[in-house]
């Protein structure tokens, strides 16, 4: 059976012209990402191009308070952190407890080990015990999952939040008939997010997709 095509998010060349002139990760970061590398799963990073946009929005934003939903070996949350307020703190959840501290030894060289309080567990249970406001939610975990996660931490968001939800295209399955049960999933989220009253949205053919929400 020859391999199912789908749409490109973005063309190749479009993509690599992107990345190539976009600016470079700091050397921690470099660092945390080649040691990534070495895990079972190193196509789970966010990687340099969608951790400098993370980056650069946090940086904009200047948060006080993040969330991340999905910390793997903690690229994002390094890229989410660099934008914090001196007095911040990210709260970041992991399912796998195997990564428990894996980048600690990171996050020290970096001056924010005090600024990151890590969650091993399930987002879904997690997420309702944290008494915290957020002014910034990064999620990127179990995708048949985020529609529970958007609606936990919509109420915890101020008003002017961001929300941004990574994967949301699904390699580009989301536009397409042989669409897969993970694609139809996120393609059931972004529809919800589209016809939330309390949001405005709009969807990025940035890297796998992005949805950047903004609570009014």
């Amino acid at each position: 059976m020859p391999e199912k095509l789908f749409p490109n998010i973005t063309s190749p060349e479009i993509n690599d012209y992107c990345k190539a002139l976009s600016s470079m990760p700091s050397p921690i970061l470099q660092e945390l990402d080649m040691m990534s590398q070495t895990t079972d799963k190193p196509q789970m990073i966010s990687g340099a191009y969608l951790g400098s946009l993370l980056s650069m929005l946090s940086k904009m934003l200047r948060p006080l308070t993040i969330l991340e939903l999905g910390t793997f070996t903690g690229y994002g949350t390094l890229c989410l952190a660099e934008g914090l307020q001196d007095n911040g703190l990210i709260y970041t959840i992991e399912k796998n407890s195997e990564l428990e501290g894996y980048a600690n030894e990171v996050f020290g060289k970096a001056g924010i080990d005090d600024q990151i309080v890590q969650h091993i567990g399930d987002a879904a249970e997690i997420i309702p015990t944290i008494e915290e406001t957020f002014d910034l939610v990064f999620i990127d975990a179990a995708k048949r999952q985020y529609i529970k996660y958007f609606d936990l931490v919509l109420p915890k968001m101020k008003s002017g939040g961001i929300i941004i939800a990574d994967n949301v295209l699904w390699k580009g399955k989301v536009a397409s008939d042989d669409n897969d049960k993970l694609g139809q999933g996120l393609d059931a989220f972004n529809r919800y997010v589209n016809a939330h009253a309390e949001v405005e949205n709009v969807l990025l053919p940035i890297d796998d997709g992005l949805h950047l929400i903004r609570k009014i």
